[in-house]
């Protein structure tokens, strides 16, 4: 609780601050609206978390459905993203409220010193809703390359305060996916091939890969009322260190609702063979990063087990060619979840 809070009252900025988000238009009927658990699991809080800003702060939802639910306009989630992103900077609770009702829809972080303010990019007056979703999806891609502007030169001045704060906004303001496949995996590639060609680099990956994994870890909420009954394995083979993107896809299928448990160190084959057995899992997710550490014949094993669960492989170690049909192999992080997620529950993830 802030310690603002700790005597139970609120100060009478944060009456207005209510009042003003309470004053907020109402959505427009066709906009897509969200209920509050749906909200909870796309910013990594707890609902209680939620209605606290909304008791507090008047960041609450602004529509309502036949009855008496609540539910959150796009305009809503993004102030809420945009208190996300000030809480990750370091403001405090009430500063952080204070911005996102200020900012509006358009809210974004304070630019950084150097930094053009540029606007955000707008389709045109009269376009449909397919081009401003162009409009909105170029925005997004461009903040992501940003992001993996300034945390390369982060990573390589070994920054780790400036690493892990980068990594934190990153997911903040598009999740755990998009934020590996898009910021984190091409700054781990643009390093390693530089130390590959005798530049400097190992340091500089092993400081970006300890630092996101916290951010990740942090980013992953407890799934209380999974959508599949027994864990998805996944599993890194063969003490492959390179497996950060192990924990990006725990984050984004947690995120979904969907329960996930990673083994990071390396497992015998048959006691990893066993433990399929007595939990059962739902799935299991083989990563192998380099050739030496994937391992057929245990995927074999595992695809002729008796349980029922799915065996994928994951990673540029496996040769496909090498492994039975009932095998699947996966592709980026993002791909990886909709596939997982698509074969435990049906759900299609749009976009």
């Amino acid at each position: 609780m802030p310690a603002e809070y700790a005597d139970g009252h609120e100060p009478a900025a944060h009456h207005r601050a209510s009042e003003a988000g309470r004053r907020r238009t109402q959505p427009d009927s066709e906009e897509p609206t969200l209920p509050v658990a749906a909200v909870a699991r796309r910013l990594g809080v707890a609902p209680a978390t939620l209605r606290t800003w909304d008791r507090r702060y008047g960041l609450g939802p602004s529509g309502h459905t036949g009855g008496k639910h609540r539910r959150y306009s796009p305009g809503d989630i993004a102030r809420l993203e945009a208190m996300q992103r000030a809480l990750l900077s370091g403001a405090s609770t009430a500063e952080a409220a204070r911005y996102a009702l200020e900012a509006g829809d358009a809210a974004r972080p304070p630019h950084e010193p150097g930094e053009s303010a540029e606007p955000a990019a707008r389709a045109p007056a009269g376009a449909g809703k397919q081009e401003q979703a162009a409009a909105d999806d170029a925005r997004a891609r461009e903040r992501r390359s940003r992001h993996a502007r300034r945390l390369s030169a982060a990573t390589l001045a070994m920054d780790p305060r400036a690493v892990r704060r980068l990594v934190e906004d990153a997911v903040a303001a598009d999740g755990p996916l998009s934020t590996f496949d898009e910021v984190i995996a091409p700054v781990l590639a643009a390093i390693t091939q530089g130390w590959g060609r005798q530049r400097p680099g190992i340091e500089s990956e092993h400081v970006l890969t300890e630092c996101a994994l916290g951010a990740l870890v942090r980013a992953t909420p407890r799934v209380e009322r999974p959508s599949n009954h027994h864990p998805v394995l996944l599993v890194a083979m063969r003490d492959d260190r390179r497996n950060l993107a192990l924990y990006a896809l725990a984050a984004g299928l947690a995120l979904r609702g969907v329960d996930a448990l990673v083994f990071n160190a390396t497992l015998p084959s048959d006691a990893l063979v066993a433990a399929a057995r007595r939990c059962a899992p739902s799935a299991i997710v083989l990563w192998a990063y380099h050739a030496s550490a994937a391992e057929p014949v245990l995927a074999r094993r595992l695809s002729r087990s008796k349980q029922r669960g799915r065996v994928f492989v994951w990673g540029s170690g496996w040769d496909v060619s090498a492994l039975p049909a009932s095998v699947e192999p996966l592709g980026s992080v993002t791909e990886a979840a909709d596939r997982i997620s698509y074969v435990l529950a049906g759900v299609v993830t749009p976009g």
